[in-house]
């Protein structure tokens, strides 16, 4: 490990004017003199190299220090350079650092992964031909600004998980960020919980395939203009906006997902959103829904008449939690290729009217919880459902207390399908559908 701190700003300027980065670091280990505590600044220094890279330490946190073989890795064809904790008793903590890369790399992957000392930082890159950022300031917990206006990403075709963990990020300085030839955004920004903003208007997404959980658990953020955002060849939509708690209005008219094929969680836990236009969204090739607005509890309305499902096989849990939808209109739903629908509607306490007569369910696994805890759902018909294939119908409607209307004529219920618990707390349900509560075993097959 080489230690590095430096007593004389004069000798550094010297030093970096007439050796590299490697021969630099082993003077530092080896010299006593130089190991002590004292800020680095070399801003008059001549560039001529591909990277710079200015780090600021947490020392509350430990001090900063460099692997030398990972240094190393820089001339040679692993492309990589590392920077990691430690804790070691004794040593000085470096407070802050600048460090040149003069070599052309292609990855910096995990660069700065589980850096807990980092606390501010700036990278200034005039060129390069790096192709991979994933990871880069992955885990970064106590990160608190970070200023990137001025690193080159053209090159850049991977930023997955690049700031993820990032949980003391409060600036974020991005705004020049070229990401025409970005494939895979995964991640990108998840869990920057407290990043109150983020101006990412200069993102091209073109090229994105891949944008699962790129805003997941960024608590904080309350608007988020992604109006720009071109999806024309995005397939993995899940947890894009998940436990996006705080965020109340977002744009999602230019959102092309033609072919996104995945949709799960998309919305989950996005408490503060009243309401969210989907009228453009094309859903005629996704397959996942699970949980797609789960707890969005202040949604009052939702309108997705144009929804196309027929290639859905997962809607578990799609309007769990949506305890403020009054009614739902899925009259549209093509439900042919469905195997799961256990909590698919569960505790959505307001729900007062719900159309599920195109519903078809003869894939159907799994009902359990369906509608647990409608407590205002006074009319049901599900005249149309299949069960043959249904082995869980576990407090498929529990606690559905105001629940007067029950059509279940055509379930078939076999002797191996769970049904405890099926009607419990359904205490205004007429005598009719009383008898399926009593004597469940009338309609097994």
């Amino acid at each position: 490990m080489a230690l590095m701190n430096i007593k004389s700003k004069y000798i550094l300027k010297q030093i970096f004017n007439h050796i590299n980065l490697n021969i630099f670091l082993n003077i530092i280990r080896y010299n006593k003199s130089f190991q002590q505590k004292l800020n680095i600044d070399i801003s008059d220094y001549k560039l001529n190299s591909k990277i710079i890279i200015e780090i600021e330490s947490n020392s509350n946190y430990g001090y900063i220090n460099l692997e030398d073989e990972n240094i190393n890795h820089l001339y040679n064809d692993d492309n990589k350079i590392k920077i990691e904790k430690d804790y070691k008793k004794g040593n000085e903590k470096i407070k802050y650092i600048k460090i040149i890369i003069d070599r052309d790399i292609k990855t910096v992957k995990e660069l700065f992964s589980s850096c807990y000392s980092l606390q501010k930082m700036k990278i200034i890159s005039y060129n390069n031909d790096i192709e991979d950022m994933s990871g880069m300031f992955l885990e970064c917990l106590y990160l608190k600004e970070l200023d990137l206006s001025h690193l080159y990403t053209k090159k850049v075709k991977n930023m997955e998980s690049m700031f993820r963990g990032c949980s003391s990020l409060r600036k974020l300085n991005i705004s020049n960020f070229n990401t025409e030839n970005v494939e895979n955004m995964e991640d990108l920004f998840n869990r920057c919980s407290s990043l109150k903003e983020l101006d990412i208007s200069s993102f091209n997404t073109y090229r994105v395939t891949n944008m699962r959980g790129i805003f997941s658990f960024c608590t904080n953020i309350e608007k988020l203009d992604i109006s720009h955002f071109r999806t024309d060849n995005l397939i993995v939509a899940s947890s894009i906006f998940y436990e996006c708690s705080s965020l109340k209005e977002i744009n999602l008219s230019n959102f092309n997902t033609n072919n996104v094929k995945e949709m799960d969680y998309m919305f989950k836990k996005c408490s503060s959103l009243k309401e969210i236009n989907l009228s453009n969204f094309n859903t005629s090739k996704v397959e996942y829904m699970i949980s797609m607005f789960e707890d969005c509890s202040s949604l009052k309305e939702l309108n997705i008449s144009n929804f196309n499902t027929q290639e859905v096989t997962l809607m578990n849990s799609m309007f769990s939690g949506c305890s403020s939808l009054k009614e739902l209109d899925l009259s549209n739903f093509n439900t042919k290729k469905t195997a799961l629908m256990h909590n698919m509607f569960k505790n959505c306490h307001s729900l007062k009217k719900i159309n599920l007569k195109s519903f078809n369910t003869k894939n159907v696994e799994d009902m359990s919880m369906m509608f647990y805890g409608c407590s205002s759902l006074e009319e049901l018909d599900l005249s149309s459902f299949s069960t043959k294939k249904v082995r869980n119908m576990g407090s498929m409607f529990k606690g559905c207390s105001k629940l007067k209307n029950l059509n279940i004529s055509n379930f078939k219920i076999s002797k191996e399908t769970k049904i405890i618990n099926m009607l419990e707390n359904c205490d205004a349900l007429n005598e009719s559908d009383k008898s399926l509560k009593m004597k469940p075993s009338c309609i097994c097959i």
